[in-house]
């Protein structure tokens, strides 16, 4: 069954994952300042939430393969 609240947990884990492996140092560092300096990025704005919901729907992908897969043989 589908659970938003479980699905949103997901990408927002996912959202804090990819944010940090990619920005670690700024991050940590200066992290209000990482936030401001978005509008200026080469890669737009929203960019860190079109990578993530990207990132998503691959993990989504694997995730409902894995389940198919798992339904096929506990049969």
């Amino acid at each position: 069954m589908f659970s938003w609240k479980k699905e949103l947990t997901v990408f927002i884990f996912l959202f804090i994952v990819l944010a940090m492996t990619m920005h670690f140092k700024a991050c940590i560092d200066h992290p209000l300042k990482q936030i401001e300096s978005l509008p200026d990025s080469p890669l737009g704005p929203w960019h860190p939430l079109f990578l993530t919901a990207a990132a998503y729907f691959i993990v989504l992908l694997f995730r409902l393969l894995f389940a198919g897969i798992r339904r096929v043989f506990s049969k």
